[in-house]
């Protein structure tokens, strides 16, 4: 009998073989949120490989290799040998947590992480910050390009941690010669978050700035989680904007949400708001309202170059969120219980109340100087 035709084998073989294998990709904080979610994305990846798993305690997803251990300890460079890629999302953005152990853990831990990929022979790492990290400015254009100039400050809850981590991604490739890092910043993110922002959401009425120009931009974890798969697989690098497309002005967010807004004087709001924060009633400082008074929108035109694209409009999160966050109540960034929420009556009320009678005093104090 005659051998088959050679390009009859050819087909059958590639019939018959696996399909190619993609990278050996470690995460970090695999173990909830968004790399939790990560996780599990790429272990059903069949441009894949493997899939590490880093965290302080075992996740659920079966199918990856996990290592329990703190991202600061410098052992984790024996646990990243072999991978091609990290994605670093082991950071703490809690507003419960203290400013100064939250500082320390996320640049303590990205720091780490960058020195032990660079000696563990990874090529790539993979961070996650936020859009934040523009600044929230009244001259900011509709929508920011990638490469405008990071203007923030560290004066939002977190932001200061973001920023360094930003230094810490330019540095990285100059300090270790060979690493790559790709830096992907998501809008506002939306699904099992909790944050100043989506608590912004939790209150009866929308505080609103007199004056300001609010614009919000949503962006989905699982849009979150595709991005960084793109970033995973070198479909696309450098710094990356993720987010839904375009915007929404705040009179769009008021009637898609049913809820009113209350507006209030620049100095009142921001003055009552840094006095609270100061005597510790509530977790978010003055800075965070900034984000809530003008745009901080970006385009995301690097991952929509290279093919990607959300799968969830700005419409569709804000109608998640506010899902989300049925039934919970929060005044001037703090949660607040039922009854706290019922004695409290409108959002913004602690704040606007503390900034008036902040304003009377003031206006006593000039009288009985003149």
């Amino acid at each position: 009998m005659s051998s088959p035709d050679p390009q009859v084998r050819a087909a059958r073989n590639k019939s018959t073989s696996p399909p190619p294998r993609g990278p050996v990709v470690a995460v970090t904080g695999a173990a909830s949120g968004v790399g939790a979610l990560l996780t599990a994305r790429l272990a059903a990846s069949e441009e894949v490989k493997q899939v590490v798993a880093v965290d302080e305690r075992r996740g659920e997803c079966a199918e990856a290799e996990w290592h329990i251990l703190d991202v600061r300890d410098p052992a984790i460079a024996d646990r990243l040998r072999g991978a091609d890629v990290v994605v670093h999302l082991a950071l703490d953005l809690d507003l419960e947590t203290d400013a100064a152990a939250r500082t320390a853990y996320n640049v303590r831990g990205t720091q780490t992480v960058l020195t032990a990929a660079a000696a563990a022979g990874v090529h790539r790492v993979v961070l996650c910050t936020s859009t934040m990290v523009y600044g929230a400015l009244p001259d900011n254009e509709l929508p920011l390009s990638e490469d405008a100039e990071l203007r923030a400050t560290a004066e939002a809850t977190g932001v200061g941690d973001l920023l360094e981590i930003e230094r810490l991604a330019r540095r990285a490739p100059r300090a270790h010669p060979g690493l790559n890092v790709t830096v992907v910043r998501p809008a506002v993110l939306v699904g099992g978050t909790d944050t100043a922002l989506t608590r912004y959401f939790e209150s009866p009425r929308l505080l609103v700035v007199a004056g300001s120009r609010p614009a919000w931009q949503f962006c989905h974890v699982e849009d979150l989680c595709s991005a960084l798969e793109y970033a995973v697989l070198e479909k696309v690098d450098g710094e990356l904007a993720v987010g839904c497309d375009g915007w929404l002005e705040q009179e769009e967010v008021e009637e898609l949400s049913g809820i009113r807004r209350m507006e209030l004087p620049s100095a009142v709001a921001l003055g009552a708001a840094a006095r609270l924060h100061r005597i510790g009633l509530t977790p978010s400082p003055a800075g965070d309202l900034a984000y809530t008074m003008y745009p901080w929108v970006v385009s995301g035109s690097r991952l929509h170059d290279a093919g990607w694209r959300p799968s969830y409009t700005n419409e569709e999160v804000l109608a998640q969120l506010l899902e989300e966050v049925s039934g919970r109540h929060t005044v001037a960034g703090r949660r607040l219980g039922r009854k706290d929420a019922t004695a409290a009556g409108a959002a913004g009320a602690t704040v606007a109340l503390l900034g008036a009678a902040a304003v009377v005093r003031r206006a006593r104090k000039a009288r009985h100087r003149i």
